[in-house]
């Protein structure tokens, strides 16, 4: 297995999830998005909201967990040590991004800043293209057959097989 050459020089992911919701923020500041009226329909935007932060935050902290577990580091800009096959990494090869992405959404439902759902979606084509693609490049070098295998079987998000 080769473990050099990390993925990234920058930890691209949290800077661009940072990026797109202060973006997100700003423009609602400066120009809000028309949203859903006030009563029974807000208070439905919120509560799905309130329950996608819940499932990004478990859904985060177990694949912390797995990373710790087998001792590989959770760095995007690090070279990988073990691949992670397991726990929410079984249903998703890419669950913390998943994570993210589901926390900034999320959040724009549950506050009413409608930014945030196109800056949720824009901020994971973004990290598809400056890190999973790069980090899915390291994988196979790395781990050869293994991740084949496993990137054949789990999707890289979660429904969409690539």
């Amino acid at each position: 297995m080769i473990h050099g050459n990390p993925p990234n020089t920058i930890p691209w992911p949290p800077i661009i999830y940072l990026i797109a919701a202060a973006s997100a923020v700003f423009l609602h500041q400066a120009m809000p998005l028309p949203w859903l009226p006030d009563g029974a329909l807000r208070i439905i935007a919120a509560g799905v909201g309130l329950c996608l932060i819940c499932a990004a935050i478990a859904l985060d902290i177990t694949a912390m967990l797995a990373f710790r577990r087998h001792r590989t580091t959770i760095l995007p800009h690090r070279s990988a040590t073990a691949l992670i096959t397991e726990g929410p990494f079984a249903r998703s090869r890419n669950p913390i991004y998943l994570g993210n992405t589901l926390l900034v959404f999320g959040a724009g439902l549950l506050l009413g800043i409608g930014w945030l759902l196109p800056a949720a979606l824009i901020a994971a084509a973004v990290v598809q293209k400056l890190a999973i693609a790069r980090e899915e490049r390291h994988l196979a070098r790395s781990f050869g057959r293994a991740w084949t295998e496993y990137a054949a079987r789990t999707p890289r998000w979660l429904f969409f097989k690539d």
